[in-house]
């Protein structure tokens, strides 16, 4: 019978709990240090893999990637004459900004608007001329791209020009017709792409 003791089995909760510094490696697996990958190898490796992202949605030349960011929340769908109509998404996102690279936490919701919670920077999109391609997901809202409307601040957000909506799971409005001022959140996942013009 296999005994384990009450320390060890704190430690390797810490060791799980704990970010492991980039560079670290596990059981002969070699890993190169952070500040040698390429700033776009570091934020594909943050997404688990490049991700696929249509022609029709690449932004104009002259315009570069600037932060990637994985988003987790929800679409918010009100009834509006019996047709569940979109009313704003409430998310989080994590990601990374490419230059320098650095971890980077952020809020989205109606505009639509993205908000750095580190640096106060904003960016509001222009509903306007939005260009849609459909989910690679069944049963997905589409991917996007959305053309920056206003910025604020000097951080994250503050120089972003074009933003992608891709790889999106979920958040689509509930079929059929509703009733009254109903409200409902529908979940959704998605991958955010920000460009900015090159310097």
């Amino acid at each position: 019978m296999t005994r384990l003791s009450i320390p060890g089995a704190i430690g390797a909760l810490a060791l799980v709990a704990v970010a492991v510094p980039a560079g670290v490696s596990f059981a002969g697996t070699e890993r190169p240090p952070a500040e040698s990958r390429p700033a776009t190898t570091q934020a594909d490796s943050f997404l688990g893999g490049s991700p696929k992202v249509p022609d029709a949605l690449a932004p104009p030349p002259g315009n570069a990637l600037h932060s990637v960011f994985k988003a987790r929340g929800v679409q918010v769908y009100g009834c509006q004459n019996g047709t569940w109509t979109l009313i704003e998404p409430a998310a989080s996102l994590t990601g990374v900004t490419l230059h320098p690279v650095k971890k980077v936490t952020a809020l989205h919701f109606r505009g639509p608007s993205w908000q750095s919670d580190q640096d106060g920077s904003l960016v509001e999109g222009n509903p306007e001329g939005v260009l849609r391609a459909p989910s690679d997901h069944p049963d997905s809202i589409p991917q996007l791209r959305i053309t920056a409307k206003t910025t604020r601040g000097d951080g994250v957000f503050g120089q972003v020009t074009y933003i992608q909506r891709i790889d999106t799971v979920g958040g689509i409005a509930p079929a059929g017709p509703c009733t009254g001022t109903a409200t409902t959140a529908v979940p959704y996942r998605a991958v955010y792409r920000f460009f900015a013009a090159r310097g």
